[in-house]
């Protein structure tokens, strides 16, 4: 008796506990289909949690499909397919407001990846792998505004737009920036101009004797590169005597100074000295700028100054200002002894030193270079070496001689500004372009230009755009029909094509090489205006995802801003589908067949990005 007893406890103890494993199973199923949107939106929030439901994975193609697009982020999806759509894409927590994927200190942490400080590699590019990136929109901060509209936002920001004071605060003695109510302003100085860049500006161009203490020079000097730029003061100073600085700096301790400079409307780029080659063609810039900006220009045997080198054009000009041009102590004069070694066996010269303020310039031929001894360092490049391979390529501690139409030229060979915008570039035959073609080129895009903004008139007025994309440039013919219009535009060239870009800094405009398979190094909301031309097709030939590039133009696009692509009808058709969950709205479409050229299959889609708060933000306003 008391083995059965024993015998039937444990089979009412067996089915007692399957039948509770049944129950909380059913809870598990119920529940889960109730919360699973919520959970999903607070999965997003964390690295390595990020449900991909939605599509394929943040930038690049999904993990979970052997290489394969998901169906929902193919183009032309058939109607049947709408329902694996998104009806809306989760928001980001508040803490990822200013995220810049690429470029996020966090990542790096968590990945524990073994980076050289030294080098600088921190701050230099690290893309996120697919099982770490995001799928949700970047909320706007707290209390985000639309920005001061140009050129008053040149001097005025909204502070709740960049809700950081510390760099006020920090460089409080050097007039960067004052906190003055809801709205921080830009008195115009810098760590080594206190006094304003404008006065700072002219000095420079009077040292070199440039006409009239005009730094363009007539338009002989028109692109300039700003090493380590502060919240880009100087940039913003040169455009009254139309000349274009890319203004650069990391994500530093000051990490918002690109921030700070894009949201004044002033051309800039996240970028380091570090490694790897900046994403700019050889020869782009007349002149390269250093203001107090930190860099160790001595180390790896002067790999860093040879970079500005194998940038600078021919007869450009370094000008440094820091205390080791004036030499005041026993650490500034060694380093001022090494570096006037270094730059003369680059055959630099100085052009004009004055306090602490030197300007070296870069020989116009190779007659120097081939004079020197057998073995000096640095030597010159290898001949197999293209200095215009920039994407993701290591800095070469060499001298990049100069080409026979260089050496022949003694020069650029390039027209003053601004004849120079529509002028033939002198590259233009290497890429398999002639005089006719360019021609028609600008002519193709004047006719388009104007045709967008016959379409966007009715929701824009002279001021309401300032920083523009072009996200695929080919030769700038977008950006130059722009030239009337006061905007500044980033003309973008894929990474994988033929270098471009190269005839655009020919042209008197700027811009980077680029993959649109990754995210751009920017900080969120800091373009009005995105102009795609054909890059969502180009994607979906690499296999990367479309509904990920449409996260990523949402991230760097400012609210109310606007979107024009130009593409294949089935992309369009794909972008219609995404609009209610970006938060998008479209403006108008038309058919682009009538073009002086090309497919008729091409549809212009003409798209704004409507301004929306978190509660936190509502609450804030309130």
């Amino acid at each position: 008796m008391r083995g059965r007893s024993d015998g039937s406890q444990k089979k009412r103890l067996i089915t007692s506990v399957f039948v509770i494993a049944i129950f909380l199973g059913f809870l598990y199923v119920y529940y889960g289909s109730i919360f699973g949107s919520s959970n999903h939106a607070a999965s997003a929030f964390e690295y390595g949690k990020t449900s991909r439901k939605l599509g394929s994975s943040y930038l690049g193609g999904d993990e979970d499909t052997d290489g394969k697009q998901d169906e929902s982020s193919k183009f032309g999806l058939e109607n049947g397919d709408d329902d694996v759509l998104p009806k809306s894409f989760p928001v980001c927590d508040d803490r990822h407001s200013e995220l810049i994927p690429c470029l996020d200190r966090h990542l790096i942490y968590q990945m524990r990846l073994k980076l050289d400080l030294l080098l600088m590699e921190h701050y230099e590019r690290h893309c996120p792998p697919p099982e770490r990136r995001y799928n949700c929109l970047i909320p706007p901060p707290p209390g985000y505004k639309i920005p001061v509209k140009w050129p008053k936002s040149r001097d005025e920001v909204w502070k709740a737009n960049i809700p950081h004071t510390h760099l006020a605060h920090e460089k409080s003695d050097q007039n960067w920036m004052v906190v003055k109510g809801d709205k921080i302003v830009f008195p115009g100085g810098g760590t080594h101009f206190h006094y304003g860049a404008d006065k700072y500006i002219a000095s420079i161009a009077n040292m070199l004797n440039f006409t009239g203490n005009k730094i363009n020079n007539g338009g002989k000097l028109r692109t300039v590169l700003d090493v380590g730029c502060g919240v880009a003061s100087f940039g913003a100073y040169l455009l009254s005597s139309d000349v274009i600085a890319m203004s650069l700096a990391p994500n530093d301790v000051h990490q918002n100074q690109i921030q700070f400079a894009l949201e004044r409307g002033i051309p800039a780029y996240l970028g380091v000295l570090g490694t790897k080659r900046l994403p700019y063609p050889s020869r782009s810039f007349e002149l390269a700028h250093c203001s107090r900006c930190r860099i160790d220009w001595l180390q790896r045997d002067g790999i860093l100054l040879l970079e500005l080198d194998r940038l600078l054009r021919p007869g450009g000009y370094f000008a440094y200002s820091s205390p080791e041009a004036y030499a005041q102590d026993e650490e500034d004069l060694r380093i001022w002894k090494e570096m006037s070694a270094l730059v003369e066996r680059m055959c630099w010269r100085i052009a004009a030193k004055r306090n602490q303020t030197v300007i070296w310039q870069k020989p116009l031929t190779n007659d120097c270079y081939m004079e020197r001894a057998p073995g000096t360092n640095p030597p010159l490049c290898r001949t197999d070496d293209d200095p215009d391979a920039v994407w993701g390529v290591p800095m070469k501690a060499c001298i990049t001689p100069y080409s026979d139409y260089d050496q022949k030229a003694k020069g650029s060979g390039l027209a003053p500004w601004p004849a120079r915008l529509t002028a033939p570039p002198p590259g233009l035959t290497d890429f398999g372009y002639s005089s006719d073609m360019y021609e028609k080129d600008m002519e193709i895009w004047r006719q388009r230009v104007e045709s967008y903004w016959n379409l966007l008139s009715p929701k824009i007025e002279s001021d309401t755009l300032r920083n523009v994309m072009d996200m695929k440039a080919n030769l700038g013919s977008f950006a130059a029909s722009l030239k009337d219009k006061d905007v500044w535009v980033m003309n973008v060239v894929p990474e994988d094509g033929p270098n471009t870009l190269k005839l655009i800094y020919d042209r008197g405009l700027i811009g980077s090489i680029h993959n649109w398979c990754e995210a751009f190094s920017t900080y969120p909301r800091t373009y009005d205006l995105l102009h795609a031309w054909s890059v969502f097709s180009d994607i979906e030939k690499k296999g990367c995802s479309g509904e990920d590039l449409l996260l990523e133009m949402d991230r760097i696009l400012r609210p109310s801003g606007f979107i024009i692509i130009r593409d294949k009808q089935s992309v369009v058709d794909f972008v219609k589908k995404y609009l209610a969950a970006l938060h998008w709205e479209a403006l108008a479409t038309a058919d682009a067949s009538s073009d002086l050229e090309q497919d008729g299959d091409e549809t212009v889609f003409v798209i704004q990005k409507k301004l929306w708060l978190t509660s936190e933000s509502l609450r804030d306003a309130e």
